[in-house]
C-alpha cells in the first residue's frame, strides 16, 4: 500500500473551487467599515466555524463516505472488467461482419451505378459565352 500524503491532500487540484478563505466571502468597501475588533473577530469566528464544522461532519461521516465510495468506484471497475468491455468488444466483432456485407453490397450494386454516372457527368463541357 502507497503511503498518503498528510501534507498535500489534493495533489490533482479537483478541489480548487473549494479553496474559501474570508476575503472571498466577506468584503467591507472604502467609506464603510466596521470596528476594527469586529472584523479581526469576524475572520476568526469564520475560521473556527469552517474549521470546526468541517472537522466534526468528518469524524462522524468521513469514513461511512470513503466506504461507500470505495464501494461504489470497486462497483463501476467490476461493471467495465466484467461486462461493458467484454460487451463493447462482442459488439465490434458482430458489428465488423456486418460492416463487411454491407461494404461489399455497396460495391456490387452502388460502385458501377455512380461510376457509371460519373463517367456521363465528366463528359459534360460548360462554355461561357
Amino acid at each position: 500500500m502507497a503511503d498518503i500524503d498528510l501534507e498535500n491532500r489534493d495533489p490533482n487540484n479537483i478541489n480548487d473551487h473549494l479553496k474559501v478563505q474570508f476575503e472571498d466571502v466577506l468584503a467591507e468597501p472604502e467609506g464603510i467599515r466596521s470596528i476594527p475588533c469586529i472584523w479581526t473577530l469576524s475572520y476568526k469566528c469564520f475560521e473556527f466555524g469552517k474549521s470546526i464544522c468541517y472537522k466534526i461532519l468528518t469524524t462522524f461521516c468521513g469514513l461511512c463516505i470513503a466506504l461507500g465510495l470505495g464501494c461504489d468506484f470497486a462497483m463501476v471497475a467490476f461493471d467495465h472488467v466484467w461486462i461493458w468491455t467484454p460487451c463493447m468488444r462482442d459488439f465490434t466483432i458482430c458489428v465488423g461482419c456486418y460492416q463487411k456485407i454491407f461494404t461489399t453490397l455497396v460495391n456490387c450494386c452502388c460502385t458501377p451505378i455512380c461510376e457509371a454516372c460519373g463517367g456521363f457527368f465528366s463528359k459534360i463541357r460548360i462554355q461561357k459565352s
